[in-house]
């Protein structure tokens, strides 16, 4: 064995090689820094645009991981070895990632369109996809609600970011409705004043804007009253149940009769 010869092929081959590997740690220590770089500059201006905790670690994540798999494209190429089959697996793995997840894919669109547009924040209620609570958690594939019954309802973000969403909280007040009927021997002046007193005695009820009582139809046995108070998004089952409550008693007290379906038996004689 020709030890000098050998030698010499080791020396060729570690000039050869030995700068592209030196290449690829260099590129590796300047890309990885770079990329961290990268990186808190997005998080210093999702910081600024007030993404949601949950969706600057996903997004943080998920271009950390796109960044580096680059950079090993990158040193791979660097270092002479074909990356058009690497590119060609990935491409066709993601690709199946993709069509395995469609509906998962679907519900983190929805997530991100809903953690960035902000139609409704954790504490709010809302309506959605047919489902009424307080939202508890906003999470990348669904969203957590809190039913009156204290159910938790659980979302997909896909469904409900495509769907209607009505926000009670994002005005601050809701106006409650109520439909009250007295019958047609009453006075309608003294009627809207008794209804206005229950109103107005309520603390949680607004002055502004300012409760209205009004006569809304004559039904075929009863004058009907729509009753608007606005209150406080939080008081508004308080307000709801306490108005139907000292309607009827204060309705009782004047003397106001509030109309009830009767039925009247005729028989026939023989």
């Amino acid at each position: 064995m020709d030890t000098e010869k050998i030698i010499e092929q080791i020396s060729e081959l570690a000039t050869q090689y030995g700068i592209k590997v030196i290449g690829a740690i260099v590129i590796w220590i300047v890309g990885s820094w770079i990329i961290k770089r990268l990186l808190k500059v997005a998080k210093k201006a999702m910081n600024k645009s007030s993404y949601e905790e949950s969706l600057q670690k996903f997004l943080l994540n998920l271009c950390g991981w796109i960044l580096k798999v680059l950079l090993i494209l990158a040193i791979l190429a660097n270092l002479g070895i074909e990356t058009t089959s690497f590119a060609a697996v990935l491409a066709a793995a993601g690709l199946a990632i993709g069509m395995a997840l469609q509906g998962s894919l679907s519900n983190f669109a929805g997530g991100v369109m809903i953690m960035i547009f902000k139609p409704f924040k954790v504490g709010d209620l809302i309506e959605g996809q047919g489902e009424l609570g307080v939202v508890k958690e906003i999470e990348i594939f669904t969203t957590k609600l809190t039913s009156p019954e204290n159910k938790l309802i659980i979302l997909p973000n896909g469904a409900l970011s495509n769907g209607n969403i009505i926000n009670y909280s994002a005005q601050g007040t809701l106006q409650v409705r109520h439909t009250i009927g007295v019958s047609y021997d009453s006075d309608i002046k003294k009627t809207k004043e008794v209804l206005m007193q229950v109103l107005t005695e309520q603390a949680e009820v607004l002055k502004t804007p300012a409760p209205t009582v009004d006569v809304s139809a004559l039904a075929d046995s009863s004058v009907n009253f729509a009753v608007r108070p606005w209150v406080k998004t939080e008081d508004y089952w308080t307000v709801y149940f306490n108005t139907l409550e000292k309607a009827k008693i204060a309705l009782d007290a004047a003397g106001i009769e509030i109309p009830y379906p009767h039925q009247v038996e005729i028989q026939k004689q023989g």
